[in-house]
């Protein structure tokens, strides 16, 4: 009963049907440009990968074009295209210039002319040109964190302390055509939060915005507050946008692994957006209950959890909810519990999530450590490290949210 190899098995399979290459060559497969300029800007965590397959279908027709990832994801130079990494998820001074060079790119386009432009999760802080001190910006996404934000609160915020979102960008390459190509990193894929909406009108309000800064209490400069009081663009023209992956491609991709290794595949929801604690205790809850069950089971849960952060400690989201779940699972020798962000990434640290089983907190007891103890830090990453929990894939090239699952093995 090797549940471990399982789970390697289905978070390779699942990753692998994700990628973006089919899915921008879906996109681009007989699409017909005008006879003018075509330049890419391409931003978020699978920004090289979906730029790299769009330069080997369009290589003779691309003018050129900028490529904005996270530090470690860009894997080589491509033909014609300026790779630049960048800071995330707090924007940096590379952010910044990557995007002004976008910005200079689509100067003085006409109606002839088309930007093909690639989003990925990520891209709300990779594609970036604040209309506040750099450094307010940092520590207002900091506060954002911290406090526990969801991705749309976040975004809804973000686009109006921003030159280039809440359909700014699309402003910018006016008259020229926008052909938009998005692997969706949000549940319910709103295109105008995706990389908080760069070429999409806005659909939140100011009231919105403000109602969410006073939720959390935030500390901004009278300029955030005037911004956040300034009303976004509601109606855009020169944009076409197709959605290429999503979580519930991710959840499903999931599904045929598991089905393929002999589990019956249960997709409980690609819609999570609860507190990485609280999902990892609800899985491991469904793991007592079916411990004994006459059949393998798969329960999948796919989308995008928070975490409080209390602690100063080292995880993320994934790590967190595995963790969680580890108390649970103690004295189930035939269940295991792992969770993992898409883009091979979890928080700020090289491991793309945790895995958890009957053993894990039995190894940290013998270690002097408590769970809740460490789940009270954040220190998820170090207690997953000490048993062998934590699971590296490298960056993917892709981000489509996250995903956990819950296998429990017939005994």
């Amino acid at each position: 009963m090797n549940l471990r190899h399982d789970a390697e098995i289905i978070i390779q399979a699942s990753i692998q049907a994700v990628l973006p290459d089919e899915a921008v060559s879906r996109a681009l497969e007989n699409k017909k440009f005008d006879s003018g300029k075509l330049f890419l800007v391409a931003a978020g965590k699978a920004a090289w990968q979906m730029a790299y397959t769009t330069e080997k279908i369009l290589s003779s027709r691309l003018d050129g074009g900028i490529v904005i990832s996270k530090y470690n994801h860009i894997k080589s130079p491509i033909p014609k295209l300026t790779c630049i990494e960048a800071g995330h998820p707090i924007p940096d001074e590379n952010s910044f210039r990557a995007t002004e060079a976008a910005i200079q790119l689509v100067r003085n386009l006409t109606a002839k002319d088309t930007v093909i432009f690639l989003l990925s999760g990520g891209a709300s802080a990779l594609f970036e040109k604040p209309l506040i001190p750099s450094e307010e910006l940092a520590d207002i996404t900091n506060q954002l964190l911290s406090c526990g934000a969801d991705i749309v609160e976040m975004n809804t915020l973000r686009k109006r302390l921003s030159a280039v979102k809440g359909g700014k960008f699309a402003r910018l390459c006016e008259p020229a055509h926008i052909y938009c190509i998005v692997l969706s990193d949000i549940i319910g894929d709103p295109l105008d939060m995706i990389a908080s909406g760069p070429v999409y009108p806005d659909s939140s309000t100011c009231e919105q915005a403000l109602r969410i800064a006073h939720k959390y209490n935030l500390k901004l400069s009278a300029k955030a507050w005037d911004l956040l009081k300034t009303e976004t663009i509601k109606n855009i023209t020169n944009v076409e946008t197709i959605i290429t992956g999503n979580v519930h491609s991710l959840c499903e991709a999931a599904a045929i692994s598991c089905a393929s290794l002999g589990y019956r595949p249960i997709i409980l929801s690609d819609q999570l957006t609860c507190e990485a604690r609280e999902a990892g205790s609800f899985l491991a809850s469904i793991a007592r209950t079916h411990r004994y069950s006459n059949e393998s089971l798969a329960f999948i849960v796919g989308g995008e959890t928070v975490v409080h952060i209390t602690g100063k400690g080292k995880g993320g989201r994934n790590q967190e909810l595995a963790l969680a779940a580890a108390p649970f699972l103690s004295g189930i020798p035939n269940a295991v519990i792992f969770s993992v962000g898409s883009d091979g990434t979890d928080g700020p640290t090289e491991a793309a999530g945790g895995y958890v089983d009957s053993k894990t907190c039995e190894t940290l007891k013998q270690n002097g450590l408590n769970v809740y103890d460490i789940l009270k830090e954040n220190n998820s990453y170090h207690a997953l490290k000490l048993t062998n929990g934590l699971i590296i894939t490298g960056a993917t090239g892709t981000n489509v949210n996250d995903f956990s699952v819950l296998l429990i093995r017939k005994l």
